[in-house]
């Protein structure tokens, strides 16, 4: 591995326009450029300086600009319906479209344009973990969703604009997936989450959206990184002109379903956790209007590309990781 510092060798300035600034990530990604001097102009659906549907102002806010940040996308956190799967498609697709579009409109276009990803894209993976050159894309209607995201993201010649796509696992922080998991642990249900055998429809098998049946007693693994990290790999990510194409954004030590709720419990000093088997998952997701795939995918990722660049991690270790999030 190269050796080196994750500390950029100059301070990145100039406008960075972030499309999707209204999420979690998105929300802290904002704040800590904003609170480097940078100035932010932001894209979204309200609340943001354009609209996703202002093609001129888009065009007009990337010209010159030193980065743009694409991040927008619906959460799926929801049951995958034939709507909110078009709308989960629509939401990656066409907002990359739009940022693609004004980028080839600019006379001095942006030198990189950084897009989310997903670590998702990698398949169910128990018998070893996935990186950039070594990873094998996997099938269904989640990987399908990162296959099409990141295909309209490099899609056309970007002469002058550096590409890179982050394949993000799940985002540790103050907020985003730890709040359903703490509020789970509290009420003594943090145990680990047991995949098993249960039916599937016909019509889920045609759609790609139903889990199928893979590590047993919570040994799924847990790729996780923590959001600060997130925000110094998009600083460390400027400053290194050699780095394009899809970036794993992991944690170098993922952890298991199993780990992960017994840490959790150990972090919030709750002393028990029921385990729960993949038929209380199954009803409480159709319950809350959630997809047991969330966390019953074996999603094992490595941030190769990242450590032999150099990248350090703030947050190498789940346990700290999880204190700084829940403090």
């Amino acid at each position: 591995m190269t050796t080196g510092s994750s500390e950029s060798p100059a301070q990145p300035t100039g406008r960075v326009v972030v499309g999707g600034a209204g999420g979690f990530m998105g929300g802290v990604l904002v704040q800590r450029l904003r609170e480097s001097g940078r100035q932010v102009l932001t894209v979204g659906r309200r609340g943001a300086d354009l609209r996703w549907d202002d093609d001129a102002g888009l065009a007009r806010a990337v010209d010159g600009a030193s980065l743009v940040l694409g991040l927008a996308g619906k959460s799926v956190n929801c049951r995958y319906t034939p709507a909110n799967r078009a709308e989960i498609l629509r939401s990656r697709v066409g907002t990359t479209a739009a940022l693609g579009r004004a980028i080839r409109a600019a006379d001095a276009p942006p030198p990189l344009w950084i897009n989310a990803s997903t670590a998702t894209i990698y398949r169910h993976a128990e018998d070893r973990p996935m990186t950039e050159r070594a990873g094998e894309l996997g099938e269904g209607f989640s990987v399908g969703i990162a296959r099409a995201w990141e295909r309209e993201f490099f899609s056309g010649e970007l002469p002058g604009t550096r590409r890179v796509a982050l394949r993000t696992a799940i985002v540790l922080g103050h907020g985003g997936v730890l709040g359903p998991i703490g509020a789970l642990a509290r009420l003594g249900l943090g145990g680990a989450q047991w995949d098993g055998r249960w039916p599937i429809p016909a019509s889920r098998r045609r759609a790609g959206t139903a889990h199928r049946f893979g590590a047993r007693w919570g040994a799924q693994r847990f790729s996780w990184i923590h959001v600060e990290d997130v925000a110094r790999i998009v600083g460390f990510i400027e400053s290194r002109p050699e780095l394009d194409g899809p970036i794993n954004v992991a944690s170098p030590n993922p952890s298991t379903n199993r780990e992960l709720q017994a840490t959790v419990r150990r972090v919030l000093g709750i002393p028990f956790g029921v385990p729960m088997p993949r038929w209380m998952l199954e009803i409480g997701a159709a319950a809350i209007r959630t997809e047991t795939e969330l966390v019953l995918k074996s999603r094992w990722v490595l941030p190769e590309r990242l450590q032999e660049a150099g990248f350090r991690f703030a947050y190498p270790q789940l346990e700290p990781a999880l204190r700084e999030s829940f403090a």
